[in-house]
């Protein structure tokens, strides 16, 4: 298959209609880019938005709500803090600072500290994952009330607490703590999940609540399919220490935690905190399925290229349930290890130097390394080589550019396939495959493409929609997931004029919101305007919008 178009052609979009809510502080551009389908049950309008003014320093990452309060949380990394929002203004309210919180060990957090997750429960508690000073040692837990915006004290967890969530009796946190290397690639400590028993009530906890999962039963034993590749830094436990969780997903009582340079999924028992399974997730392949994997041909042009593969590794994860089965949803992002002199990625015309093996030569790729072809595609140098290691058979990029639903087993039921580069190239041709931090033609084509980062999901009437946010071109795209072997895409909405480049000099303010990373979904009950809505923290930009959720007539009859 072969979808080709020039620059600047395309299906003409219409402007998007901000939905007239009681949010004060709407500030959509002048013209979002959409798409829709044109059975579309969903509309997506930019409804509310809180800017920090800080560009592309992480001042908005990851958004919590609080219905009974009406307010989000959202981590700022650049301040080292949680902002509290007023969601029914979108104005700061205060913030929530993890230095100098006691810890169930009787010290203090000490300054440094980084601030990388945030959950509230409905009755008010709440959770911050803080990573220590030094990345490499155990971070903490920060419990606060939403309520009152104070907090109620720390216990220690893993290395590099990346993420938190809780569990939807309120009964767990659950961290993932991703474990990397030190920049010199000289300490690597082990990944790890740790499971919080939680109070009942909105108060501290001791350390004793604290139980933490290692990896050490597959030291021995590792399912095939799971990538653990690199250095050997940690000699003890290597494996636990090459395993990096990064997002957790909870269903009952159990945890599903992507381990996403594995390219795998960590299964985890909360009442025993003990992964009981590590789920290999495979590969995509290119050769049935288009993508535009040059930036310098000057078009839009999705191919499909027999003996690539891509690997999913998915960022963020989520779950739900159908008829009594769960099911995951994960976005396919894709991620390379860069420690000290290591160096996973490789462009495609590079391999053959610098000491890498090249491309076997009866592979139906070697003749493709021009940088109209794949010359200039990032690909791993970890996978694909030939039983002797000479050659590379197959090459494998970085993330699937798409989204997928999982059964808890690991079987692949719903892959979205080249839907989200041609859904973008419909919408803005002219900045197909656009970085986030410039406006610019196909800058992300040789790397992970829209680059999906964060997805949620939630019910909207008699319907379960999966949201999904692009991290380069930016916006966010609904899918009706209500079958899950039949999803569809529905509705696409980028709030971002690509008539400004923030990095070439122009104003930040006019170019709304860049870099979507944490993605939220609030239900009709309990949010500000008694419509569901969607909450997007936009890392890039420092901003957090609200989107409204409306529906069409025929929603439903499907």
């Amino acid at each position: 298959m072969r979808i080709t178009r020039r620059a600047g052609v395309g299906l003409a979009v219409s402007a998007l209609t901000v939905s007239a809510l009681a949010l004060p502080a709407v500030a959509a551009v002048t013209t979002p880019v959409t798409w829709s389908a044109d059975d579309a049950t969903l509309t997506l309008a930019p409804a509310g938005t809180y800017r920090t003014g800080v560009f592309d320093a992480s001042a908005q990452e990851i958004v919590a709500y609080h219905a009974r309060t009406k307010r989000l949380f959202t981590v700022n990394a650049e301040l080292g803090a949680i902002e509290v929002l007023d969601a029914r203004s979108m104005t700061k309210i205060g913030e929530l600072d993890a230095e100098g919180v006691a810890t169930a060990a009787g010290a203090a957090i000490p300054a440094g500290t980084e601030v990388n997750s945030v959950a509230v429960r409905p009755d008010g508690l709440g959770v911050i994952a803080v990573e220590a000073p030094t990345k490499t040692e155990p971070g903490w837990l920060v419990l606060f009330d939403a309520v009152r915006l104070r907090t109620l004290g720390a216990v220690q967890v893993g290395a590099q607490p990346d993420m938190v969530a809780i569990s939807d009796d309120g009964r767990y946190a659950v961290t993932a703590n991703e474990g990397e290397p030190d920049d010199a690639y000289a300490v690597d400590p082990e990944g790890s999940i740790s499971v919080v028993r939680l109070s009942s009530r909105v108060r501290p906890i001791g350390q004793w609540a604290v139980r933490t999962a290692d990896f050490h039963a597959f030291e021995a034993a590792l399912p095939d399919g799971v990538r653990v590749f690199g250095p050997t830094v940690n000699t003890e436990h290597p494996v636990s220490a090459n395993l990096e969780p990064e997002y957790v997903a909870i269903a009952g009582r159990t945890a599903y935690v992507t381990l996403q340079e594995n390219n795998a999924i960590a299964v985890v028992d909360l009442r025993s905190a003990a992964v009981t399974r590590i789920m290999p997730l495979g590969s995509k392949d290119w050769g049935a399925v288009a993508l535009d994997p040059s930036d310098k041909d000057g078009a839009i042009d999705l191919r499909t290229f027999p003996g690539l593969r891509g690997l999913y590794q998915p960022d963020s994860i989520a779950a739900y349930t159908v008829r009594g089965r769960t099911y995951l949803v994960t976005a396919n992002e894709g991620d390379a290890r860069e420690w000290g002199d290591y160096e996973e990625g490789a462009r495609v015309k590079d391999l053959g130097g610098d000491g890498l093996p090249p491309i076997c030569a009866d592979s139906p790729l070697a003749g493709l390394t021009g940088n109209a072809d794949l010359g200039r595609l990032h690909v791993t140098t970890a996978s694909g080589l030939s039983a002797d290691g000479s050659c590379y058979e197959e090459l494998y990029t970085f993330g699937a550019r798409s989204f997928s639903i999982w059964t808890t087993s690991g079987e692949l039921v719903y892959d979205s396939g080249s839907d989200f580069e041609e859904i973008t190239a419909q919408a803005e041709p002219a900045s197909f495959n656009s970085n986030h931090s410039e406006s610019n033609l196909e800058g992300r084509s040789d790397d992970k493409g829209p680059e999906p980062e964060g997805v949620t999901v939630g019910r909207v009437g008699n319907r379960t929609y999966a949201f999904v946010g692009f991290e380069r071109v930016g916006g966010v795209i609904a899918y009706d997931v209500t079958d899950p072997r039949h999803a569809s895409a529905v509705t696409y909405v980028n709030n971002r004029d690509f008539a400004f480049s923030v990095e070439d000099g122009d104003p930040l303010d006019p170019v709304g919101d860049l870099g979507p990373e944490g993605v939220t979904f609030i239900p009709a009950r309990g949010s500000p305007t008694r419509q569901p809505m969607l909450a997007v923290a936009n890392e890039v930009s420092g901003t957090t919008t609200l989107f409204s959720i409306g529906t069409v007539g025929h929603h439903g009859h499907r």
